[in-house]
């Protein structure tokens, strides 16, 4: 492992370590575990979802139910598996019986998911459903309009493509929609392929940010190696 591979995986612990103490909003209060994200921490490819549901609010991990096993079924149609990738929620903090995220919520959040961002350097970003779509692209465009579609985007001082994807979710409760996924998934591939385009001057896309199984804590650390 290289000096400044030790050094990011230093800085995401330490991320982690601030996450799972937060109090930023009233959600640290019903939450039993706050749910940083896990995955490869040198991922090109990171899927940004929209907050913790029961499963991953007991397990402190993200995608864990139904919707993360649906998650890795696609991830496998393409050749790839969890491991691949970085996987982490707008929010960190389950909202209480699942509701929408506030967005009040969603700006305490945003620092803590700004420097996951900027720390993981993914070349892609695959946001699921419409809350991490509409935070990421600084857009109010409805998730149905643009999935499938890759965007370019700057964030944190660096160029991304965007891929919004509907919300795993979605599907469970539409099972029709199992195919719009797997169609779009199949993008996923080559998108990672492409050559990043520069963006400069009024071409590029502002930072969002700047607007609008049981495990112990420790134990986490080891799925950002």
């Amino acid at each position: 492992m290289s000096a400044a591979t030790e050094r990011r995986r230093e800085q995401l612990i330490a991320l982690y370590r601030e996450v799972s103490e937060c109090t930023r909003c009233p959600l640290h209060e019903s939450r039993t575990k706050a749910v940083f994200g896990a995955g490869n921490a040198d991922a090109e490819l990171m899927f940004i979802g929209e907050a913790p549901g029961a499963e991953e609010d007991r397990q402190g991990l993200p995608f864990v139910g139904r919707a993360g096993q649906l998650l890795n079924q696609l991830l496998e149609g393409i050749g790839m598996k969890r491991e691949d990738a970085f996987i982490a929620n707008i929010l960190k903090s389950r909202p209480p019986g699942n509701r929408d995220p506030h967005p009040e919520e969603i700006e305490a959040c945003w620092p803590y998911l700004e420097q996951q961002i900027n720390l993981i350097e993914p070349r892609v970003i695959a946001t699921l459903g419409n809350f991490a779509t509409k935070k990421i692209t600084g857009s109010q465009t409805g998730i149905t309009r643009v999935r499938g579609t890759p965007q370019v985007h700057s964030l944190g001082g660096r160029t991304v493509f965007v891929f919004p994807l509907l919300h795993p979710a979605a599907a469970l409760r539409t099972p029709s929609l199992v195919d719009t996924l797997r169609e779009d998934f199949a993008k996923l591939p080559a998108l990672l392929e492409e050559p990043l385009p520069e963006l400069e001057g009024s071409d590029a896309a502002e930072d969002p940010g700047a607007d609008a199984g049981e495990s112990d804590p420790d134990s986490q650390l080891d799925l950002f190696a």
